[in-house]
């Protein structure tokens, strides 16, 4: 899809020093411009590539002012030329995914109930009862459980899975590999030591704006609902076991298992490969260092670092001794035989 100087600067409210006729079909960096690409200078530690880019449009902060000749690039000057391509980007990306209409091969219910401007790629399946708001986008080969819905201008990329009585808010993004719904992991022992399967019969709520990882899982809870408040974003590859509760904004990043029955409060910030035990309440704005080990509640606004995790403080000033330790021990002996030696 080509777009003109013009086109783009129109839609970024920019003013063009060049030729206004010049497209573009492509996204490049600055560095690695080539004709027919669209390139943006943000950081000035990048200034020099603007004067031998081969890209055909480059976007400017509006106080940019060249030093020297530039090859033959067209400016777009913005305000914020960073804000500006991210802008871009995301309206490229709404063009790119903007399918709409049923592909051949798929299988949907009679009973389904589907909204207006959606797209069903190749291969899906939507069980009984479905019901999909209007300007959804659903991918190739997803599946959609019985009695599911999804609200409105969300999209479910190519094989995710949504099983049954699961409810998807309104502008989700599901990436592909996403299990949304699965059994949550409950076995209890019988007397002759084997485990026998405990039935998990709840679902998974997920509201409005939640952007899910690929290869995510979040598994429905025993009784009631695993909940994910709005605004949540979580990273690939992470577990959400069942009848947690994560709250509004927190952001989640890869590896990350949470146990059963945790909750975790608003505006978070959890990094990778965080370990957290069942049946805890994280408070809000906590803040998690990764590969941390979360073993108790954890009280609003605290920072938390190790495993098990320490005050983020604390553990600093910990691993200054930690890292020192073979020097301390060291000294600790020589002192012990000078105090022997001594005697």
């Amino acid at each position: 899809m080509n777009f003109t100087a013009k086109q783009i600067a129109g839609i970024l409210e920019g003013d063009i020093v060049g030729d206004p006729d010049v497209e573009v079909s492509k996204l490049s960096k600055i560095e690695e411009g080539t004709k027919g690409s669209l390139t943006f200078l943000a950081n000035p530690k990048y200034t020099s590539y603007i004067y031998t880019t081969e890209a055909s449009i480059t976007i400017v902060n509006k106080s940019f002012i060249p030093d020297n000749t530039l090859n033959n690039t067209t400016l777009i000057k913005v305000e914020d030329a960073y804000k500006s391509f991210s802008k871009l980007l995301e309206y490229y990306n709404q063009v790119k995914l903007n399918k709409v209409g049923i592909d051949n091969v798929t299988s949907i219910s009679d009973s389904a109930t589907l909204g207006e401007n959606i797209y069903v790629g190749a291969f899906t399946y939507i069980g009984d009862n479905v019901v999909i708001g209007n300007n959804v986008k659903i991918f190739p080969n997803t599946y959609i459980g019985d009695n599911v819905v999804i609200g409105d201008n969300t999209i479910v990329f190519s094989g995710a899975k949504i099983y049954s009585e699961c409810t998807i808010g309104n502008y989700c993004v599901i990436n592909s590999g996403a299990i949304i719904g699965a059994d949550g992991f409950g076995f209890a022992p019988n007397e002759s030591g084997e485990y026998s399967k405990v039935p998990q019969i709840g679902n998974v709520i997920i509201e409005d704006y939640v952007d899910i990882g690929a290869a995510t899982t979040i598994d429905r809870a025993t009784l009631g609902s695993t909940i994910i408040r709005k605004g949540v974003k979580l990273d690939n590859q992470i577990q959400i076991a069942h009848n947690v509760e994560i709250g509004k904004n927190t952001v989640i990043a890869a590896q990350t298992g949470i146990a059963g029955s945790t909750k975790i409060g608003e505006n978070c910030q959890i990094g990778g490969q965080v370990g957290i035990v069942g049946h805890l309440t994280i408070g809000n704005n906590v803040k998690i260092q990764a590969q941390s080990g979360i073993g108790r509640n954890i009280k609003d606004n605290e920072v938390l670092q190790g495993s098990p995790a320490l005050s983020y403080g604390d553990y600093n000033k910990s691993y200054v001794y930690f890292k020192n330790l073979p020097k301390i021990v060291k000294n600790l002996n020589d002192l012990e035989k000078k105090v022997n030696g001594n005697n």
